[in-house]
């Protein structure tokens, strides 16, 4: 019985974490933890790691999918990286062209759009 409201606990704390996330500020205070929200979709998985530091974690989550949403993600982390002609393909793969906006004005972006 006590194992089982342990467990209670845990998935509502967890749930809570990424359901009371509900803006930018909210995501970056995120930052300061040692581990990574539970509940997060991957876009913001992905953002987190990059906003940690962590660029190369980020692109492996995002790598693989083929959505239109992880393609603008995508070209983000390439553009970041500093390879254009691969960010600007990803952004054509999202239907977008690459934007002429700091890049942390775009992190913050994609973190709002994805919230």
């Amino acid at each position: 019985m006590r194992r089982l409201a342990l467990s209670i606990n845990l998935l509502r704390t967890n749930n809570q974490t990424a359901n009371s996330m509900n803006n930018l500020q909210d995501f970056k205070e995120t930052l300061k933890l040692k581990q990574i929200p539970p509940g997060l979709s991957p876009y913001l998985r992905a953002l987190w790691y990059d906003g940690k530091g962590d660029w190369q974690r980020g692109h492996d989550i995002i790598d693989h999918l083929g959505d239109r949403s992880s393609a603008h993600v995508h070209a983000y982390m390439h553009r970041k990286e500093g390879d254009l002609w691969n960010a600007d393909y990803w952004y054509r793969r999202a239907d977008l062209t690459r934007p002429n906006i700091p890049l942390e004005e775009e992190w913050e972006q994609l973190v709002t759009l994805f919230l």
